[in-house]
């Protein structure tokens, strides 16, 4: 999925991935038992902070990585139909 979406800082745009709606026993979780996805695809990323000198500083995530982030980080939006996540790069975890 690409988007037109830019975010600012060192923020990244990241689609969630849901976990599965039946374990593996076959049990059919309700949307209200599952847990909040704490793993996700970058959508986009932002420019960087700005150091002293006013340099941009790298981003170490880039689109397409697949990240691991904290449970309740980032700002939930609609887009497209879909959900997504704002966040900024110190929210995430590691790279999968």
């Amino acid at each position: 999925m690409t988007i037109s979406m830019k975010p600012l800082g060192s923020r990244v745009v990241i689609e969630p991935i849901e976990q599965e709606e039946i374990t593996a026993g076959g049990i059919v979780l309700p949307e209200t038992a599952k847990e909040k996805p704490q793993k996700g695809t970058v959508l986009a990323t932002g420019p960087g902070d700005r150091d002293e000198d006013g340099d941009r500083i790298k981003m170490d995530v880039a689109v397409g990585d697949v990240v691991l982030f904290a449970k309740y980080s980032g700002t939930e939006i609609k887009y497209d139909g879909k959900k997504l996540l704002i966040m900024r790069e110190s929210d995430i975890l590691a790279i999968l």
